[in-house]
């Protein structure tokens, strides 16, 4: 399985995947400064593994805060890696669970503070890595056997601790033997399709063609696809899904023509606080993504560019949600609801 970020005695190690398909390199970031660079800068992205990575922040950044202002020093590492990325609710959650058990600890010498930081980022870890495997084996009964499954962006072992969400439902569905093949997105402007998915489902010997963004209304059109599996980055309450730009155009053409449109998520990227996708901030990414491909320019000098990294797929347009506990389908605001409070 691909290791996507390990805790190391000297510091944080994690694939870069901004040098992926071409170039397999782990990068070691030896404070929490960087990283929040790497989350920021995109060597790790996928909300349940930037949620790992924050938590071996925080953990990280409190093994070498000095012991005078410490709760000081703890809120601003806390701080700097909740100002990376405003989307994925992961990362905040990862985080808040850092503070409440530093607040646990409030009568506990530093030395067990550390040691009990740096233990609970190490079972975040090991943790993302078992719900996956839970949402594979709930999704992969709703994989049509013998058809392709389109999948948008990278919702695979990269974008977790391991095993993936999106692609743990495939990975699973092929465990229990269903013959399927996928149909991977190339996804613009970062390629997390082409780059990362496509060079995943290679490793597992999983059949994947690699299709433009585009050509994804063609495909779901000929009755080829079974059904359609993405990721969140944030899910509210209602259902309406944030995922990586692009997704709501793949949900729309799905339900024009009848295939299933699945997402799968962690409870963790369950954001129950806000009432509906437009209360979801959308991250704007740097207009260099648009107007070069990797240093390479494909625009006019000058060029206005916009460039959200996400949007949010309404509820109406998804079939049913894959989480750890279960499958939850319409009316979601009750569904997830008895999920989060396992019912």
């Amino acid at each position: 399985m691909i290791e996507t970020l390990r805790w190391t005695a000297a510091g944080v190690e994690m694939i870069d995947q901004t040098r992926l398909p071409h170039v397999e390199e782990f990068v070691l970031c030896r404070n929490y400064q960087e990283v929040a660079r790497a989350i920021r800068d995109m060597i790790i992205r996928g909300a349940p593994a930037i949620g790992v990575a924050a938590a071996m922040g925080v953990a990280l950044g409190a093994a070498q805060a000095a012991d005078e202002n410490f709760d000081g020093q703890f809120l601003t590492i806390c701080d700097t890696l909740a100002a990376t990325r405003p989307t994925a609710v992961n990362l905040f959650w990862g985080i808040e669970r850092m503070k409440r058990l530093r607040a646990s600890l409030a009568d506990q010498p530093l030395a067990t503070v550390r040691q009990r930081l740096i233990a609970e980022a190490q079972l975040v870890h090991e943790e993302d890595i078992a719900i996956n495997r839970q949402i594979g084996a709930h999704g992969a009964p709703l994989v049509p056997d013998g058809k392709t499954v389109l999948t948008h962006c990278n919702a695979g072992a990269l974008a977790t601790a391991g095993y993936g969400t999106a692609l743990g439902v495939i990975r699973a569905a092929v465990e229990a033997g269903k013959s399927i093949d996928v149909f991977a997105d190339e996804t613009r402007p970062f390629l997390q399709g082409s780059r990362l998915t496509v060079w995943e489902l290679q490793k597992d010997g999983i059949n994947t063609t690699l299709i433009t963004d585009n050509m994804a209304g063609h495909f779901l059109r000929s009755g080829r696809i079974g059904c359609v599996v993405v990721g969140a980055d944030r899910i509210a309450a209602n259902g309406d899904v944030a995922n990586k730009i692009g997704t709501y155009g793949v949900a729309v053409l799905a339900r024009e023509n009848n295939v299933p449109f699945y997402v799968a998520a962690p409870l963790s990227t369950l954001d129950l606080s806000i009432p509906d996708g437009d209360h979801i901030p959308i991250e704007e990414r740097p207009a260099t993504e648009v107007t070069a491909m990797f240093g390479h320019p494909v625009a006019p000098a000058g060029t206005q560019v916009r460039n959200p990294a996400f949007d949010v797929t309404p509820n109406r347009y998804v079939t049913a949600i894959i989480t750890e506990r279960g499958v939850a389908r319409a009316p979601f605001t009750e569904q997830l609801r008895k999920l989060v409070e396992g019912n």
